[in-house]
């Protein structure tokens, strides 16, 4: 079996902040397993990389190579171009947001070796169009989980 682990992942909130959701897949070798959830007052951003934690939360084993798929340019860019490690440098510094979440994903990572790869939202990928769909379907649910952290603070 494959040593590396494909993750697709989306986050939506029905306004900013309002109800929001994630969607993740995961792909290993010829499984998949879908996730998601939601939460009655998040941000858009915050899904984005709750999808992503959502997914290395799931996962059973550690040192996997990983490429996560996702339309966020915030998510992708903050790994890919080093903007997280200069927050966590400075202890988010500058009223940078999401210290909570990218603090929960920093800790993740180390776990593996993880790389990301931005696509085009709601565009022609069938695997994205199922992580918004999965996420807007979280958002607009019952029962919805609460971002403690995100309420505390706004």
């Amino acid at each position: 079996m494959s040593n590396e682990l494909i993750m697709y992942t989306d986050g939506s909130s029905r306004g900013n902040p309002g109800p929001g959701g994630y969607g993740t897949i995961l792909f290993w070798g010829n499984q998949r397993k879908e996730l998601s959830g939601g939460y009655r007052r998040t941000t858009n951003n915050r899904m984005e990389l709750m999808a992503v934690i959502a997914g290395l939360e799931a996962l059973k084993k550690d040192g996997l190579k990983i490429t996560v798929y996702s339309d966020s340019q915030y998510v992708v860019k903050a790994v890919e171009q080093g903007w997280l490690r200069n927050w966590i440098a400075t202890d988010f510094k500058g009223g940078k947001k999401n210290k909570d979440l990218w603090t929960r994903f920093y800790e993740l990572s180390k776990k593996n070796s993880v790389r990301f790869v931005w696509v085009r939202g709601h565009a022609d990928n069938p695997y994205n169009n199922r992580c918004d769909e999965l996420a807007t379907t979280a958002a607009d649910g019952g029962n919805l989980a609460v971002d403690a952290f995100f309420e505390r603070e706004s």
